[in-house]
């Protein structure tokens, strides 16, 4: 009988654990989808890529972490039925690999000769050496790692 119950009680959860588990999976945009902050279309700069997606498997998509970052520090004002508790997951595209990573974990230089689609950008790059190599390359002036990055480090 206990086995019978905990069984229809895991049955009744399964979406909820599902919606919330896909919720976490990065959601490749639709040729619609604007970035918030800009009104761009996102698709065309599948090199630049960002999206924050939130619990409840609503997502949006931005044409760079730049973008990206202005959303997050000024949630108020282009999502304002959202706060940061309502975020999953954050994920940009990394830029040596050009491929989609989770934010948390990467390096972001700031102050490169690299421009995105709204001029100077956050340059996602997984590892201190990949960022020092890059910063090198590209005149870098600083990397942080995503959790120090606040509203002030948001180039023009």
């Amino acid at each position: 009988m206990i086995r019978r119950r905990t069984l229809l009680v895991a049955l009744a959860l399964l979406p909820l654990t599902l919606r919330t588990a896909l919720a976490r999976e990065f959601i490749e945009p639709k040729r619609t989808d604007k970035c918030p902050v800009c009104g761009m279309y996102v698709f065309k700069y599948p090199q630049w890529v960002a999206e924050i997606i939130f619990e409840d498997g609503s997502y949006a998509v931005f044409d760079g972490a730049k973008d990206m970052f202005k959303y997050l520090f000024d949630l108020p004002r282009y999502n304002p039925e959202k706060t940061r508790e309502d975020i999953a997951a954050v994920y940009v595209t990394e830029y040596f690999g050009n491929r989609i990573m989770r934010a948390e974990g990467l390096l972001y230089v700031l102050g490169s000769d690299v421009l995105g689609p709204m001029g100077h950008e956050f340059i996602p790059v997984k590892g201190e050496v990949a960022a020092t190599t890059f910063m090198l390359e590209h005149r870098g002036k600083r990397m942080l790692p995503f959790e120090d990055i606040t509203a002030d480090d948001i180039p023009d």
